[in-house]
């Protein structure tokens, strides 16, 4: 996909990569982009950077969603590129309460499901477009000590490869982001065992992106290692699994 022209929507707008993705877009010649975030001061603050439109929203609300996407096109047109990039970070195990839980799932997958469920009809119709999810590399690998994140970011990646493959024929586009630590607010306390790789900034993911949508490539790996470490994952589970046994101790042990 080239963006110049297009009409695109990014959830998350308000900042780290999600803002940075924004940016990116409108630097390719993007005609509107509605910048989208529960954080109503950032959107606007972002959409006012890139000339776009800000729209205030709990991603997790299947109605208020469908009035926004209503919203846009009217006001911008029929939207090209849907970007899902909201997500929260959960630490912990099974202990976390049920609620800790759904809000996880709520914001990392159900947006994602409700954002497709509204955009993959109407883009049908018009013959296709491109649906940009965030996951993480938790969700091709996992996470020591964020099983909530994790689980949620395996499912994202998941969901993603469905509507890829079911929505292939009818002219729709699907790529998955799956950074490890990148500049935000997620990381800013410190990103634990996910910044082992180091931290890069959040425009150069959104340029990963941005060569994906270019080249319609699904998986987008701005940690190049990623890509080895999901080999050694296939290659021999029960390695991979004793080398991240390994890693949990390490971190509890830092943790102390």
């Amino acid at each position: 996909m080239e963006l110049r022209g297009k009409i695109a929507v990014v959830t998350g707008a308000a900042s780290g990569i999600g803002k940075a993705l924004c940016h990116a877009i409108a630097a390719e010649g993007a005609s509107a982009i509605a910048c989208v975030d529960i954080d109503s001061k950032g959107a606007a603050a972002t959409a006012a950077g890139v000339g776009g439109t800000a729209y205030s929203l709990d991603v997790s609300d299947d109605k208020a969603t469908a009035r926004m996407i209503e919203d846009v096109e009217t006001a911008l047109g029929p939207i090209d590129l849907f970007v899902s990039n909201a997500g929260i970070f959960m630490d912990g195990g099974p202990e976390r309460p049920d609620d800790d839980w759904l809000r996880v799932w709520n914001v990392n997958v159900l947006s994602q499901v409700i954002a497709a469920r509204h955009m993959i009809p109407r883009m049908i119709a018009r013959g296709g477009g491109y649906l940009l999810n965030t996951a993480s590399a938790a969700g091709v690998l996992n996470q020591v000590d964020a099983a909530p994140y994790a689980v949620s970011k395996h499912a994202s990646v998941a969901l993603s490869e469905w509507l890829a493959f079911t929505h292939k024929d009818d002219g729709i586009k699907v790529s998955v982001l799956c950074p490890q630590a990148v500049e935000s607010a997620m990381t800013a306390g410190g990103a634990g065992s996910a910044g082992l790789d180091g931290i890069i900034p959040a425009a150069q993911a959104a340029a990963d992106c941005i060569a994906a949508l270019r080249e319609e490539t699904f998986l987008v790996l701005p940690h190049a290692q990623v890509l080895g470490y999901m080999r050694n994952k296939t290659e021999n589970y029960d390695r991979w699994l004793g080398g991240m046994a390994k890693l949990n101790r390490a971190y509890r042990l830092s943790a102390k």
